[in-house]
């Protein structure tokens, strides 16, 4: 009886912990991905376009992630949808995101039957799409052995040495998402420099065309989650690193800061706002 009762629960535990956004468990310097922060003219459409690619719509109350934020979960990664008119990921420092699946035939089938926007990609293993609006590019690449039917992998960064997003070069990228986020470094086939978070992998690559602050554009920032954030941040600014906007404590008891990668992207960290 008491075994039957343990085991109850550890379900409980289990579920309640997974149904927290999904978000993975956080690297050694207490960080992992957290959202992605869209503001996009058409909230509803944009809302369906990713429920339709897999994802689940997460209740929101305003007491817990003020703003009037519609929110979207997949394994790994939160999408934050909010009513704006902006330029997309074209052009910008935060080029597109990736997800992958278990079979992108099969899941193209039934993205084109939604009426989804598809575009092939260099093989039979990766497709691209983009939202309603256009504004957000999203590459999709198969894995087989994938225990969930679709799962957040990348962001990919178009990095350029001139332009007002930022001057920096791939290892430069790189070099500061390990030293700030404590990522791991890495390299995909087709970049120069990865760093990876946990639930996340930051692919850079170099960019001849000028690019532009990921800020005011409809994918506005990467929002990471960060155990222990109030120490964090100390450490960070001790280290040297400048915050765009200190970690302070919210009316809701959750944490949030900013600061801008060395290419112009446009980076939160938060403590507790992904745990719905």
């Amino acid at each position: 009886m008491k075994k039957s009762v343990l085991l109850l629960l550890l379900l409980v535990l289990f579920s309640a912990e997974f149904s927290r956004g999904q978000i993975s468990p956080p690297n050694q310097a207490g960080v992992s991905m957290g959202m992605l922060e869209t503001y996009i003219p058409d909230v509803d459409a944009d809302k369906n376009f990713w429920i339709a690619l897999g994802g689940t719509l997460v209740p929101v109350t305003t007491a817990h992630y003020p703003g009037n934020a519609v929110i979207v979960k997949f394994p790994s990664v939160l999408i934050t949808m909010r009513k704006d008119t902006r330029p997309g990921t074209e052009g910008s420092v935060v080029d597109h995101v990736g997800f992958t699946v278990r079979n992108v035939g099969e899941s193209m089938a039934k993205w084109k039957a939604a009426a989804l926007k598809t575009e092939p990609g260099k093989n039979a293993k990766q497709i691209f799409l983009t939202t309603p609006d256009g504004l957000i590019k999203i590459e999709i690449s198969e894995n087989r052995s994938l225990s969930v039917p679709i799962a957040f992998t990348h962001i990919y960064f178009a990095v350029s040495e001139s332009g007002s997003g930022g001057k920096a070069t791939p290892s430069e990228m790189q070099d500061w998402y390990v030293k700030v986020l404590g990522a791991k470094q890495g390299k995909r086939s087709n970049s120069q420099a990865d760093a990876d978070v946990a639930g996340v992998t930051l692919t850079f690559t170099k960019f001849d065309t000028p690019t532009a602050p990921s800020k005011g554009r409809a994918l506005d920032r990467i929002n990471f989650e960060v155990k222990g954030e109030e120490a964090f941040c100390k450490k960070l600014e001790a280290g040297g690193v400048k915050l765009d906007r200190p970690c302070v404590q919210l009316p809701n008891g959750n944490w949030a800061g900013f600061l801008t990668d060395p290419g112009g992207t446009n980076v939160e960290l938060n403590e507790g706002l992904t745990l719905m």
